[in-house]
Protein backbone atom coordinates (compact mmCIF):
# COMPACT_ATOMS: atom_id res chain seq x y z
CA UNK A 1 0.00 0.00 0.00
CA UNK A 2 1.58 3.08 -1.03
CA UNK A 3 1.39 6.57 0.79
CA UNK A 4 1.28 10.21 -0.36
CA UNK A 5 2.88 12.41 2.12
CA UNK A 6 1.38 11.83 5.41
CA UNK A 7 -2.01 10.07 4.45
CA UNK A 8 -1.73 6.52 3.02
CA UNK A 9 -3.26 5.94 -0.55
CA UNK A 10 -6.29 3.92 -1.09
CA UNK A 11 -5.66 0.20 -1.37
CA UNK A 12 -5.24 -0.90 -5.13
CA UNK A 13 -7.06 -3.93 -5.95
CA UNK A 14 -7.18 -6.59 -9.01
CA UNK A 15 -10.11 -8.83 -8.50
CA UNK A 16 -9.63 -12.24 -10.40
CA UNK A 17 -12.91 -14.52 -10.86
CA UNK A 18 -14.23 -16.80 -13.30
CA UNK A 19 -18.09 -15.48 -12.19
CA UNK A 20 -18.90 -12.21 -13.47
CA UNK A 21 -21.74 -11.34 -11.52
CA UNK A 22 -19.72 -12.42 -8.27
CA UNK A 23 -16.18 -10.36 -9.53
CA UNK A 24 -18.87 -7.41 -10.16
CA UNK A 25 -20.03 -7.34 -6.76
CA UNK A 26 -17.29 -7.27 -5.19
CA UNK A 27 -15.52 -5.08 -7.29
CA UNK A 28 -18.72 -2.73 -6.41
CA UNK A 29 -18.10 -3.72 -2.24
CA UNK A 30 -14.58 -2.88 -2.55
CA UNK A 31 -15.14 0.30 -4.52
CA UNK A 32 -18.00 2.03 -2.02
CA UNK A 33 -15.84 1.27 0.49
CA UNK A 34 -12.82 3.89 -0.90
CA UNK A 35 -10.62 0.98 -2.24
CA UNK A 36 -9.93 1.31 -5.83
CA UNK A 37 -10.21 -1.56 -8.11
CA UNK A 38 -7.91 -1.47 -10.66
CA UNK A 39 -8.42 -4.40 -13.09
CA UNK A 40 -11.04 -6.92 -12.91
CA UNK A 41 -10.05 -10.79 -14.87
CA UNK A 42 -11.96 -13.75 -15.69
CA UNK A 43 -8.94 -16.29 -15.26
CA UNK A 44 -5.06 -16.64 -13.93
CA UNK A 45 -3.70 -16.11 -17.53
CA UNK A 46 -5.92 -12.87 -17.86
CA UNK A 47 -5.06 -11.75 -14.50
CA UNK A 48 -0.80 -12.34 -15.00
CA UNK A 49 -1.31 -10.35 -18.32
CA UNK A 50 -3.01 -7.10 -17.00
CA UNK A 51 -0.70 -6.85 -13.70
CA UNK A 52 2.31 -5.44 -15.10
CA UNK A 53 0.55 -2.54 -16.38
CA UNK A 54 -1.78 -2.13 -12.77
CA UNK A 55 0.49 -3.12 -10.39
CA UNK A 56 -2.26 -3.67 -7.46
CA UNK A 57 -1.65 -3.85 -4.07
CA UNK A 58 -3.51 -6.56 -3.27
CA UNK A 59 -4.96 -9.58 -5.87
CA UNK A 60 -8.49 -11.02 -4.72
CA UNK A 61 -8.27 -14.30 -6.02
CA UNK A 62 -10.32 -17.58 -6.43
CA UNK A 63 -8.99 -20.83 -6.74
CA UNK A 64 -11.39 -22.72 -9.39
CA UNK A 65 -10.60 -20.81 -12.59
CA UNK A 66 -10.56 -22.24 -16.19
CA UNK A 67 -7.01 -22.04 -17.68
CA UNK A 68 -4.59 -21.30 -14.69
CA UNK A 69 -5.32 -22.56 -11.69
CA UNK A 70 -5.71 -19.94 -8.65
CA UNK A 71 -2.58 -21.87 -6.91
CA UNK A 72 -0.54 -21.81 -9.68
CA UNK A 73 -1.73 -18.25 -10.34
CA UNK A 74 -0.59 -17.21 -6.73
CA UNK A 75 2.77 -18.95 -7.64
CA UNK A 76 3.80 -16.83 -10.53
CA UNK A 77 2.50 -13.49 -9.07
CA UNK A 78 4.51 -13.66 -5.30
CA UNK A 79 7.76 -14.44 -7.76
CA UNK A 80 7.22 -11.81 -10.49
CA UNK A 81 5.50 -9.45 -8.72
CA UNK A 82 7.04 -8.52 -5.16
CA UNK A 83 5.39 -5.75 -4.26
CA UNK A 84 1.87 -7.41 -4.86
CA UNK A 85 0.26 -9.91 -2.07
CA UNK A 86 -2.61 -12.23 -2.81
CA UNK A 87 -5.66 -12.63 -0.84
CA UNK A 88 -7.78 -15.98 -1.80
CA UNK A 89 -11.18 -15.94 -2.24
CA UNK A 90 -13.04 -18.85 -2.78
CA UNK A 91 -15.71 -21.51 -2.19
CA UNK A 92 -13.62 -24.30 -0.20
CA UNK A 93 -12.30 -24.29 3.05
CA UNK A 94 -10.81 -27.59 2.27
CA UNK A 95 -7.44 -28.67 4.02
CA UNK A 96 -5.89 -29.62 0.60
CA UNK A 97 -6.67 -26.15 -0.45
CA UNK A 98 -5.89 -23.82 2.04
CA UNK A 99 -2.31 -25.45 2.43
CA UNK A 100 -2.03 -25.54 -1.01
CA UNK A 101 -2.42 -22.01 -1.51
CA UNK A 102 -0.29 -20.79 1.40
CA UNK A 103 2.34 -22.84 0.42
CA UNK A 104 1.97 -20.81 -2.95
CA UNK A 105 2.59 -17.73 -1.63
CA UNK A 106 -0.94 -16.27 -0.56
CA UNK A 107 -0.81 -13.76 2.36
CA UNK A 108 -4.64 -14.44 3.09
CA UNK A 109 -7.23 -16.71 2.39
CA UNK A 110 -11.02 -16.03 3.10
CA UNK A 111 -14.38 -18.32 1.78
CA UNK A 112 -17.20 -16.67 -0.19
CA UNK A 113 -19.35 -16.90 2.97
CA UNK A 114 -17.36 -14.57 4.34
CA UNK A 115 -19.36 -10.98 5.09
CA UNK A 116 -18.70 -7.81 3.38
CA UNK A 117 -17.23 -6.47 6.62
CA UNK A 118 -14.82 -9.23 6.53
CA UNK A 119 -13.77 -9.24 3.35
CA UNK A 120 -12.81 -5.75 3.23
CA UNK A 121 -11.15 -5.89 6.88
CA UNK A 122 -9.02 -8.89 4.91
CA UNK A 123 -8.05 -6.86 2.03
CA UNK A 124 -6.86 -3.91 4.09
CA UNK A 125 -4.78 -6.24 6.47
CA UNK A 126 -3.62 -8.13 3.32
CA UNK A 127 -2.26 -4.92 2.07
CA UNK A 128 -0.24 -4.44 5.54
CA UNK A 129 1.42 -7.64 4.97
CA UNK A 130 -0.76 -9.21 7.62
CA UNK A 131 -2.09 -13.18 7.06
CA UNK A 132 -5.62 -13.21 6.87
CA UNK A 133 -8.21 -16.13 7.69
CA UNK A 134 -11.34 -17.00 7.70
CA UNK A 135 -11.62 -18.01 11.50
CA UNK A 136 -10.80 -21.65 12.02
CA UNK A 137 -8.06 -21.91 9.49
CA UNK A 138 -5.22 -19.89 10.85
CA UNK A 139 -4.92 -22.69 13.44
CA UNK A 140 -5.09 -25.10 10.72
CA UNK A 141 -2.15 -23.79 8.67
CA UNK A 142 0.00 -22.95 11.69
CA UNK A 143 -0.58 -26.44 13.18
CA UNK A 144 0.92 -27.69 9.63
CA UNK A 145 3.80 -25.53 10.18
CA UNK A 146 4.36 -27.20 13.46
CA UNK A 147 4.05 -30.39 11.77
CA UNK A 148 6.42 -30.32 8.84
CA UNK A 149 9.16 -28.08 11.51
CA UNK A 150 8.95 -31.25 14.12
CA UNK A 151 9.19 -34.17 11.48
CA UNK A 152 11.81 -31.90 9.39
CA UNK A 153 10.30 -31.82 5.80
CA UNK A 154 11.00 -28.98 3.60
CA UNK A 155 14.37 -29.02 5.62
CA UNK A 156 18.05 -28.93 3.73
CA UNK A 157 21.48 -29.16 4.85
CA UNK A 158 24.02 -26.68 4.27
CA UNK A 159 21.51 -23.87 3.86
CA UNK A 160 23.11 -20.12 3.96
CA UNK A 161 23.53 -18.41 7.43
CA UNK A 162 20.58 -16.63 8.57
CA UNK A 163 21.30 -12.57 8.60
CA UNK A 164 21.35 -11.64 12.05
CA UNK A 165 18.20 -10.03 14.34
CA UNK A 166 18.02 -7.49 17.10
CA UNK A 167 16.86 -8.96 19.73
CA UNK A 168 13.51 -6.97 19.06
CA UNK A 169 12.97 -8.54 15.83
CA UNK A 170 13.38 -11.81 17.49
CA UNK A 171 10.58 -10.82 20.05
CA UNK A 172 8.38 -9.80 17.24
CA UNK A 173 9.34 -12.88 15.35
CA UNK A 174 8.70 -14.97 18.55
CA UNK A 175 5.02 -13.49 18.96
CA UNK A 176 4.36 -14.05 14.86
CA UNK A 177 4.80 -17.44 15.93
CA UNK A 178 2.35 -17.56 18.09
CA UNK A 179 -0.04 -16.44 16.35
CA UNK A 180 -0.44 -13.05 17.33
CA UNK A 181 -1.55 -10.20 14.55
CA UNK A 182 0.33 -6.62 14.39
CA UNK A 183 -2.03 -5.05 17.04
CA UNK A 184 -1.65 -7.74 19.63
CA UNK A 185 2.23 -7.64 19.42
CA UNK A 186 1.87 -3.85 19.50
CA UNK A 187 -0.53 -3.82 22.69
CA UNK A 188 1.77 -6.66 24.16
CA UNK A 189 5.18 -5.29 23.74
CA UNK A 190 3.80 -1.77 24.46
CA UNK A 191 4.90 -0.12 21.47
CA UNK A 192 2.70 1.67 18.30
CA UNK A 193 1.27 -0.43 15.68
CA UNK A 194 3.46 1.47 13.33
CA UNK A 195 6.65 0.49 14.85
CA UNK A 196 5.57 -3.85 15.11
CA UNK A 197 4.74 -2.77 10.86
CA UNK A 198 8.51 -1.57 10.67
CA UNK A 199 10.19 -4.33 12.65
CA UNK A 200 7.99 -6.71 10.79
CA UNK A 201 9.22 -5.79 7.47
CA UNK A 202 12.74 -5.73 8.33
CA UNK A 203 12.59 -9.38 9.28
CA UNK A 204 11.17 -9.70 6.10
CA UNK A 205 13.53 -8.08 4.21
CA UNK A 206 16.25 -9.84 6.01
CA UNK A 207 15.04 -13.00 6.08
CA UNK A 208 14.23 -12.61 1.88
CA UNK A 209 10.48 -13.79 2.87
CA UNK A 210 7.25 -11.92 1.08
CA UNK A 211 4.49 -12.35 4.08
CA UNK A 212 3.55 -12.85 7.58
CA UNK A 213 2.16 -16.82 6.65
CA UNK A 214 5.99 -17.76 5.47
CA UNK A 215 7.21 -15.74 8.23
CA UNK A 216 5.58 -17.70 10.82
CA UNK A 217 6.38 -20.55 8.63
CA UNK A 218 10.03 -19.61 9.57
CA UNK A 219 9.38 -19.16 12.86
CA UNK A 220 7.79 -22.18 13.88
CA UNK A 221 10.68 -23.93 11.82
CA UNK A 222 13.14 -22.66 14.18
CA UNK A 223 11.24 -23.49 17.41
CA UNK A 224 10.11 -19.64 17.96
CA UNK A 225 6.41 -20.74 19.14
CA UNK A 226 7.77 -22.64 22.30
CA UNK A 227 8.01 -21.19 25.75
Amino acid sequence: MTEVGSEPAPVRVMIVDDHPLWRDAVARDLTEAGLVVVATAGDGVEALRRLAATRPDVVVLDLQMPHLAGAETTRRIVADFPGTRVLVLTASAERADVLEAVKAGATGYLVKAASREELLDAVVRTARGEAVFTPGLAGLVLGEFRRMASTGHDGAAGEPEVPRLTDRETEILRLVAKGLTSRQIADKLVISFRTVQNHTQNVLNKLQLHNRVELARYAIEQGLDAG
